[in-house]
């Protein structure tokens, strides 16, 4: 990582929802986890703390307004200053034809998933903004890039996020704010074993879709996004970083 990143402070909604903890390099910028649970997002905090770094742990309900702007200045009173944000948060849908999902079904995903990351942004570019810029990274998904047969909201949701990452990037490039997505594939989460139905039947099938054999680790999304956020990837603005092992590639 850059020396300009090692005194920066990263938001990470969603860090601890979906992700196992996993070690990190102690000049790794502070971060504030907030999953969906209290516990997950204290266990990240403190693998974060024990390997050297900085960490707040809090929690968020990304699609109230209020819960955003607290947790935001949590953060920033903490650690002074916001430079990056990781806008993670999010839910898979059960596949579903469309015309079978239920509009309570479509509202919720499309709560969390989409307006979600709108809130998030809305209230963290003002704060990159005043810290002289900085970089955001939203998660969508290879169903932001391609369709999947009973995906209608998950899908509409996840295309919903590169639009919106891309029209983001345009309107503050020229402030020094780089605003892209990471598209990630299957990877080894409990969302994971949720959408397989936790058998071994289901687990093959999944793996099936991947042409490298194998599921993603979180780590291998983790990387990704901490090149995003640095001054390696200073020239990358608005893109959708696909990271799948060749899932959406046929």
């Amino acid at each position: 990582m850059s020396s300009r990143a090692r005194s920066r402070s990263s938001p990470a909604p969603g860090a601890a929802s979906d992700a196992p903890p996993r070690k990190r390099s102690p000049n790794a910028a502070p971060q504030w986890p907030s999953p969906t649970s209290p516990e997950a997002s204290r266990g990240v905090a403190d693998e974060i703390v024990r390997t050297g770094g900085q960490a707040l742990a809090l929690t968020c309900d990304v699609t109230v307004s209020s819960d955003v702007q607290t947790a935001l200045r949590q953060c920033t009173e903490a650690f002074g200053r916001l430079d990056f944000a990781f806008n993670n948060a999010g839910i898979e849908q059960p596949p579903t034809p469309l015309a079978d999902i239920t509009e309570d079904q479509w509202q919720r995903v499309l709560d969390i998933d989409l307006r979600g990351v709108f809130l998030c942004m809305k209230y963290e570019i003002p704060l990159i903004l005043a810290a002289g810029g900085g970089a955001i990274i939203n998660t969508s998904s290879g169903a932001g890039v391609k369709g999947f047969p009973g995906g209608g909201a998950y899908g509409a949701a996840k295309h919903g996020v590169i639009g919106l990452t891309r029209c983001a990037a345009l309107d503050y490039a020229a402030a020094n704010v780089r605003i892209n997505a990471i598209c990630a594939g299957i990877i080894e989460t409990p969302m994971m074993d949720r959408f397989s139905g936790r058998t071994p039947e289901g687990r093959e099938r999944v793996i099936g879709q991947e042409p490298v054999g194998r599921m993603g680790r979180p780590e291998e999304i983790a990387s990704a996004v901490m090149w995003l956020c640095s001054d390696n990837a200073a020239f990358t603005v608005g893109h959708a970083l696909v990271v799948d092992g060749g899932q959406t590639v046929g």
